[in-house]
């Protein structure tokens, strides 16, 4: 399963919408990582390899989407993002968190396994 593109649109139904919530409200059921990038983004490109080796990796526990910040300003303004690449990390439940930055492939899985499927790895050992 590849990393998926995400709408304003696609993101109030499939993960929050801040049209009607006032407090955070996962849609989701898979714990979900959220890439605000832009095509001219260099940090962006590199990331964009990883999330996709990840999404393999683990296709059917967790969702990898996309946002393109040039085309969903208002999601992205919703979000604040001032700097691209940014992370959203969502747990299936709980807080999420924004990541700033370009994460190298270990921070990924680290986060991954500690904060979004910290269950499963503990069921699995």
């Amino acid at each position: 399963m590849a990393t998926i593109q995400l709408t304003t649109q696609d993101f109030k139904e499939k993960v929050f919408n801040y049209d009607i919530e006032k407090e955070w409200k996962y849609s989701g059921t898979l714990p979900a990582i959220i890439d605000f990038y832009a095509d001219w983004c260099g940090p962006c490109k590199m990331v964009a390899p990883v999330l996709e080796e990840l999404s393999e990796e683990y296709a059917g526990r967790l969702l990898i989407y996309k946002v393109d910040t040039e085309v969903e300003m208002e999601l992205s303004a919703a979000f604040g993002i001032r700097s691209i690449p940014t992370i959203l990390f969502i747990p299936a439940e709980g807080e999420p968190s924004l990541q700033p930055g370009a994460l190298p492939k270990n921070v990924f899985k680290q986060v991954i396994e500690e904060h979004l499927l910290p269950k499963e790895s503990v069921a699995a050992k």
